[in-house]
């Protein structure tokens, strides 16, 4: 990104030693791919949370963006971003929830093509925003029902979720790669597991990454 992008300056971007410890953070609960890094050193988090809120946007908390979500505290937005790049094919990546369009934006300096759904209209439309004012253009957007996945753009090579079904969505499955393909997201109810599923042709390889606590997947759109 250019420096002249008026959209890098405000709180956070102008303290480097606002974004140096939350580098130093991730690198201490072991985040290390370099290029996941570098995301969080370059992209404006602030931009994605309230004006009033941007001075927690770099802290190691999850923030309110309202209509009852979050932006995720940044490890698990690392966390989450180092498992899509461990798959075997991360080139078409679809993200489950855009909420913010923080993890859409990380995603898109880390792959080729991003496409996310949100089921919450004023969400999406200031995500969107925000994505253009940061001249992304490897992503696509679309209002939907999440547990519906993007059927049309399928198949994918991940799929991430970034809130908490009971059970992993089976169309989410479907719409994965055969061979290869991989479902990143939080499971459970009272309990929560960040969860990698692996396809592999007809069967599934689970694995369990560690507990979590995750806003629950709801189905619907809501338009205002």
């Amino acid at each position: 990104m250019s420096e002249r992008n008026p959209a890098l300056t405000g709180i956070g971007m102008t303290s480097s030693r606002t974004r140096t410890r939350m580098i130093e953070r991730l690198i201490e609960q072991g985040i290390r791919h370099p290029a996941v890094l570098a995301c969080f050193d370059q992209v404006p988090r602030h931009l994605f949370v309230d004006e009033a809120l941007g001075h927690k946007a770099y802290e190691d908390i999850s923030v309110p963006i309202g209509y009852s979500q979050t932006l995720s505290q940044p490890y698990i937005v690392a966390r989450m971003s180092e498992l899509v790049l461990a798959a075997p094919h991360h080139e078409r990546v679809l993200e489950i929830g855009t909420g913010s369009g923080f993890q859409t934006c990380v995603l898109a300096k880390l792959v080729d093509e991003v496409f996310s759904v949100e089921r919450i209209k004023p969400l999406q439309d200031k995500a969107r925003a925000r994505l253009r004012t940061l001249r992304l253009t490897n992503t696509q957007l679309k209002m939907a029902d999440g547990f519906l996945g993007w059927p049309t753009q399928a198949p994918f090579d991940v799929i991430i979720g970034t809130a908490a079904p009971k059970s992993p969505p089976p169309e989410l499955l479907d719409q994965l790669i055969p061979d290869g393909g991989r479902l990143i997201m939080p499971i459970g109810e009272e309990i929560q597991y960040l969860t990698v599923i692996d396809k592999r042709g007809e069967d599934f390889d689970i694995q369990q990454i560690e507990p979590v606590v995750f806003v629950p997947m709801l189905s619907g759109v809501k338009t205002q």
